[in-house]
């Protein structure tokens, strides 16, 4: 495979050029006008954060990227799926409120935003890999499987569970519907805790692969013949009777993960910014966010995600942490730790490299690339 290219710009600014200007000039030296956008629907895949967290990416970028995407001619919209968990973007109304509070909305966005998997996040398609090992039809919230060009804006942090979240994690779990989430962090098929089910009969009416049914004594039961693990049980049970089976490793989480995001752009012209800015412990979906570890480094540009992972993840490993008290900081303090893999230290049990040689292997992009600062 050949090196990919990756553009990078500091975050310094002048009078007649702000961080809106510069990002604006990145994207366009990058080559993101010659993505066939006229009339055509471009998904922009963003965290709209969890209120209460402060580090996700400030709105006023995604208006300025939709509004660039308008000049060529494209329907822009913003979109995420819903989560797994209880917080406030598990269904799309509470999802829609809290986008609109962190400032994603029509107005201060200037697009529409959409909740690509629905109301409660079964609206979804299944996307056929031929190469996948681990998800064979990964389930992508359906108006990302709709849109015709895939542009994803990334905020690069650490990761407690995949090491560091940055465009393979926004493709990968973030295109995600809620039972592709669940297929992503379980690594065997769901099971029923008899003594929580309700006999409300939801987990039967809504499997698609009529692998659920009530039985003589009106209990959930799985037919594992015919279950292909996807979850979707376990995320439609409000009695906790249908629950998942054992956890991934990290690993295993990135392998997934890669394969997802390739399910996301199959076939697909696509583009993927991601911002150094705020690099904090933890992933967004945390309703706080820890103070950051490095000092604000830039905005890069990709076509390829695996290059710009890879890129965004070197410049954070070579850079000097902060000391005014954070995480790595706290354990030390004589150290500048320029080298040295910061994710790994604060994360130990994972492994984000294994996810990018995975996307490599599968063909999503190459981990060489060359860094083109503008």
């Amino acid at each position: 495979m050949n090196t990919s290219k990756v553009y990078f710009t500091n975050l310094r600014t002048t009078p007649t050029s702000n961080l809106l200007d510069k990002m604006e000039r990145l994207v366009k030296k990058a080559g993101i006008g010659t993505i066939p956008l006229k009339d055509n629907f471009v998904a922009i895949k963003i965290h709209f954060g969890e209120p209460g967290n402060l580090a996700y990416i400030r709105p006023n970028y995604a208006a300025r990227m939709a509004n660039l995407l308008r000049s060529f001619g494209a329907k822009p919209f913003l979109t995420d799926c819903n989560t797994l968990y209880s917080g406030q973007r598990a269904n799309a109304v509470d999802h829609l409120q809290s986008a609109m509070e962190n400032g994603f909305n029509p107005i201060s966005a200037q697009c529409q935003v959409i909740i690509a998997d629905g109301l409660k996040g079964t609206d979804c398609k299944e996307i056929p890999l031929k190469n996948g090992e681990y998800c064979k039809a990964p389930k992508i919230g359906t108006a990302i499987a709709d849109a015709d060009v895939i542009i994803s804006m990334n905020h690069f942090k650490g990761h407690e569970q995949t090491g560091f979240g940055g465009a393979l994690k926004n493709l990968g779990m973030g295109c995600a519907s809620v039972g592709g989430k669940l297929e992503l962090h379980s690594a065997s098929q769901p099971r029923i805790n008899i003594d929580n089910c309700k006999s409300c009969n939801i987990c039967v009416k809504h499997c698609a692969h009529d692998a659920v049914h009530l039985n003589v004594n009106r209990k959930a039961e799985i037919d594992y013949e015919k279950c292909i693990g996807c979850g979707q049980c376990v995320a439609l049970c409000q009695y906790d009777a249908a629950v998942m089976g054992d956890e991934d490793t990290s690993e295993r989480l990135n392998y997934k993960i890669a394969e997802y995001s390739l399910a996301v752009v199959k076939g697909k012209p696509h583009f993927h910014v991601s911002f150094i800015m705020n690099v904090s412990p933890e992933c967004d979906c945390w309703n706080h966010n820890d103070a950051a570890i490095v000092p604000d480094l830039g905005i890069l540009a990709s076509f390829d995600p695996v290059a710009l992972d890879k890129a965004c993840a070197d410049l954070v490993i070579q850079a000097p942490i902060l000391h005014s008290g954070n995480r790595l900081s706290d354990k030390h303090e004589q150290d500048d730790l320029c080298g040295c893999d910061k994710f790994h230290l604060m994360h130990p049990d994972t492994d984000w490299l294994a996810g990018l040689k995975h996307a490599e292997k599968i063909g999503l992009g190459t981990m060489d690339y060359e860094l083109i600062r503008v």
